[in-house]
């Protein structure tokens, strides 16, 4: 409904997701919450609490009791150009913290749809402004959208991660939300009632969490290349074997447990469990060469969702790889296509 997306209300319900990267290190982490009746293998669990349950701190379902408080979206110097947009290095409030990131506004009054940008993991000690959906931001300027990208916080000029990376990157989903909120709250040319998410890689993954945790936040979400939704894959993919994040991998385990013996945990930060409390439209893109993220997890979960009742669409690319560079063209067609028809 409309209103909910004025609003963003505290939603109170289970949702979970992963995360992975943009042909840089896609590198992804779960997240917990409260005892769930098991499901079958690769199913969608109920996304009902049990009555008086009280989520695990680092969950989804967690995260979805928290107020959002985007807000303070301010502009800064004008960092880029074409003939058709501009764009922006911006600051916004998150969770108390204050987030960076970049916006593209079309020339003209206005009012203009408005998407939120989710990019893929980069090393954040390598990660500057902006980087990751450099392409796809420029597009969105170009063809009359205002364009959010996220850095996150920990990244470029966010203050830094308070968890020190153990929330799983719940955090990320949540500067996700509130970036929404704050374009909502800022007195520019965005039509409220006109708003996408778009991520790719792990960003994906924060955009299967955003529309668990909030839905109706939005009105449509495309995603490139994404992580799977079970954070188990992403782990047991990118942390586990990875010598350089070891340490990660065994505070990780100490702390929430092995998959096998918590497994409502990994349940809680998985994006699948909560499927059934997905409202919006999904659009996903995927290349049949990707060997970062690959396509067998995007097809299990479109029938997932296809089975929790999401309008998804499935979009895959012979040949292509993580990055998207033959087809980006093609895949940004199509995403311009599904927007339209979602943003009327």
């Amino acid at each position: 409904m409309r209103w909910l997306r004025r609003v963003v209300p505290v939603v109170v319900l289970a949702s979970a997701v992963a995360g992975c990267s943009d042909g840089e290190d896609p590198g992804a982490d779960p997240v917990p919450s409260p005892p769930r009746p098991s499901a079958p293998s690769g199913a969608a669990a109920p996304s009902e609490e049990p009555a008086g349950a009280v989520p695990h701190p680092v969950s989804l379902p967690a995260l979805a009791q928290r107020a959002f408080d985007g807000g303070r979206l301010r502009l800064g110097k004008e960092v880029a150009r074409t003939g058709r947009h501009r764009q922006y290095a911006v600051t916004y409030r998150s969770g108390g913290l204050t987030v960076s990131g970049r916006l593209a506004v079309p020339d003209g009054p206005g009012p203009f749809p408005a998407v939120v940008l989710a990019h893929g993991y980069i090393d954040p000690a390598v990660y500057v402004n902006g980087q990751g959906m450099t392409r796809e931001r420029s597009w969105f300027g170009d063809h009359g959208y205002v364009a959010l990208h996220v850095d996150y916080r920990g990244h470029a000029g966010s203050d830094a991660d308070p968890s020190d990376g153990l929330d799983m990157r719940l955090g990320y989903t949540e500067d996700v939300v509130n970036a929404v909120v704050a374009l909502r709250a800022w007195d520019g040319p965005v039509d409220d009632d006109r708003v996408a998410l778009v991520g790719r890689s792990m960003g994906g993954g924060v955009v299967y969490n955003a529309l668990a945790v909030q839905p109706g936040l939005v009105d449509a979400a495309v995603v490139f290349a994404p992580v799977s939704s079970d954070a188990v894959d992403n782990f047991e993919r990118w942390i586990r074997p990875d010598p350089a994040r070891d340490g990660a991998s065994r505070q990780i385990l100490r702390r929430y447990g092995e998959p096998a013996a918590a497994p409502s945990f990994w349940q809680g930060i998985s994006a699948r469990t909560y499927f059934g409390d997905v409202t919006e439209p999904v659009l996903i893109h995927h290349g049949t060469s990707d060997d970062s993220c690959p396509i067998r997890w995007s097809r299990v979960t479109t029938r997932l969702m296809e089975q929790a009742g999401v309008d998804v669409t499935l979009r895959t690319y012979p040949g292509e790889e993580h990055a998207f560079g033959p087809q980006w063209s093609l895949s940004m067609e199509r995403t311009g296509r599904f927007l339209r028809s979602h943003l009327a």
